[in-house]
């Protein structure tokens, strides 16, 4: 498998720099992940996107994963707010395939106006499943037309929920350039599961392993407070088998991306040592 980081670059793709990357190598990675507000999309230019590739294909650096920031839905009541929508996330399509990513990320998004992981009984009713599907083909046929990869970063808080609803809406989709993310830490549903985390593990690898693209690495723990608490946590530094979880990605997807993620800068080095270490007690070779 391979390891890369969400995280260590500039908010603006189009300030990563040689030294950037060269920092990200140091901690034995070799992939990396970046993002832009679908606000600028707009004016990113061939020739930006063109001098992006060229930092990341002269370090020998993956760019894994390209996200589309936005605030809406894409199963919003208003249709004119799924077709601002559709349209933004049909540049970052164009702009991803500039780049030369890997995969190109997206959210589901809320009804909510909390945010796009802001829970919400309203947002799991059947009309809205209907429309997400609506949103999902048309994302779908876009980016078979532009030959990128689409992923759905999705959690136990959206409507893609949990892994069975993953593969149930991809499936009905039909395509292969619209993946989910194997974020495992955000389908840990009970305290339990965390505690003896190889059993959800295996369903969530059961239902989303053959449908995920990139994977995130993350780490999760159970914290003090009345009813239940689960945080994510640094890999090596909380309660999942994570080694167990680096298994069942090697198994199915041996050249696949396991990206570190949403961490402070300063906790990536011991993020990265900790995955290398877990990985070969894990017998899995990352590469």
């Amino acid at each position: 498998m391979r390891l890369g980081v969400v995280g260590l670059l500039p908010a603006d793709f189009r300030d990563i720099t040689p030294a950037h990357l060269s920092a990200i190598g140091g901690l034995g990675l070799t992939g990396a992940g970046s993002h832009a507000s679908g606000q600028i999309l707009g004016e990113v230019t061939p020739d930006q996107c063109a001098r992006a590739r060229s930092v990341f294909e002269e370090a020998g650096m993956d760019l894994v994963q390209f996200g589309i920031g936005y605030g809406e839905c894409l199963f919003d009541h208003d249709q004119s707010v799924r077709a601002g929508l559709l349209d933004t996330i049909g540049r970052g399509i164009e702009v991803s395939a500039a780049l030369g990513a890997h995969f190109c990320l997206i959210r589901t998004g809320s009804l909510n106006p909390a945010g796009s992981y802001a829970p919400g009984p309203e947002n799991h009713h059947p009309d809205c499943r209907d429309r997400l599907l609506v949103s999902l083909r048309r994302i779908a046929a876009r980016a078979e037309a532009e030959g990128v990869t689409m992923v759905v970063e999705t959690h136990l808080l959206t409507i893609m929920d949990s892994p069975e609803t993953n593969a149930s809406l991809l499936a009905e989709v039909g395509s292969e350039r619209l993946r989910v993310v194997m974020d495992c830490v955000n389908h840990f549903q009970a305290v339990h599961q965390v505690y003896d985390s190889r059993p959800r593990l295996d369903r969530i690898f059961e239902h989303m392993g053959p449908i995920a693209g990139c994977g995130h690495l993350k780490d999760a723990a159970v914290r003090g407070g009345f009813v239940s608490h689960v945080d994510e946590e640094v890999p090596g530094e909380g309660d999942l088998d994570l080694g167990y979880l680096l298994q069942r990605w090697q198994g199915i997807h041996p050249e696949g991306y396991m990206l570190l993620e949403h961490l402070p800068d300063e906790m990536y080095p011991l993020a990265a040592a900790n995955a290398h270490r877990i990985a070969a007690q894990a017998g899995v070779e990352i590469h």
